[in-house]
């Protein structure tokens, strides 16, 4: 018996230095919050009436908004002697990510440029 109770401490001992020994194995997930992104999404367009027609030959170029140093500026109609095709439809573009917090995105948008629409590419700026 006596030998017994020495044995006891002796088995708990190992087992408890073992459960205190163990690594601990936890994934760690490290969540950022999205970035945040600011878009300057361009204003609903202005009805226009045009005026009259400016002799024979001429196609009436709709007003548009453009982007204009820091902001959208309107760009009123105007009448173009030579054929005007309708605005094309918007290309859609992904947005990259913004090379600062200070950064806003400027959506790609079309502009009447000499003869014919000009597509302006999507852009950060600050």
């Amino acid at each position: 018996m006596k030998n017994s109770c020495k044995l006891l401490p002796a088995l708990f001992v190992p087992l408890l230095l073992a459960g205190c020994a163990a690594p601990v194995h936890e994934r760690v997930v490290i969540k950022e919050p999205p970035p945040r992104v600011i878009v300057r999404q361009m204003p609903a367009p202005i009805h226009e009436v045009p005026p009259p027609v400016a002799g024979s030959g001429y196609a009436w170029v709709p007003g548009h908004w453009v982007w204009r140093h820091t902001g959208w500026e309107w760009q009123a109609g105007q009448w173009h002697h030579g054929h005007v095709r309708p605005m094309p439809p918007i290309v859609v573009e992904q947005i990259t990510v913004a090379p600062s917090p200070a950064h806003y995105w400027i959506p790609g948008h079309w502009r009447w440029h000499g003869d014919d629409w000009e597509w302006i590419r999507g852009h950060w700026a600050s």
